[in-house]
């Protein structure tokens, strides 16, 4: 077996397996084009030269495939802000922990303290959360 084959196969499986080590859909294309430089080579015996401009060819036409064919076919989320825990704020309302000074201050949200932003207000006044930025609460007065 010609050793060009072998450095392709070992290549695809390793794309394809770093996909499932580092999600980024981009990985597991680029092993489909290293997979098809492997049957490629059973047919054709190219230099290496063109070798590595055939899978770079591949390259942009596998992840062209996905982008064309499979890119916003996924399902919508049941639950958009699973992972933005400030978006999910937005609306609650909150008694400050530490006053706003300056622009500044803090809420204590569950065991977490979050630092919000938003007109000077005293120790222990209601807030509502208009938005999240940064890790900082927009709050405005809720009284």
């Amino acid at each position: 077996m010609r050793i060009e084959l072998v450095v392709w196969a070992g290549l695809a499986l390793l794309l394809i397996a770093a996909e499932a080590l580092l999600p980024g859909i981009f990985l597991l294309w680029l092993g489909f084009a290293a997979a098809a430089m492997f049957l490629l080579l059973l047919v054709v015996d190219l230099p290496l030269v063109w070798q590595a401009l055939a899978f770079v060819v591949l390259g942009f036409v596998s992840i062209g495939v996905y982008i064309r064919f499979f890119r916003g076919r996924e399902k919508p989320s049941d639950q958009p802000n699973l992972n933005r825990r400030g978006d999910q704020l937005v609306g609650q309302v909150f008694h400050l922990d530490q006053a706003i000074v300056d622009g500044r201050g803090r809420v204590k949200i569950g065991d977490a303290f979050w630092p919000v932003e938003g007109p000077d207000l005293p120790v222990g006044a209601r807030v509502r959360v208009l938005s999240a930025h940064n890790m900082a609460l927009q709050v405005q007065g809720a009284d």
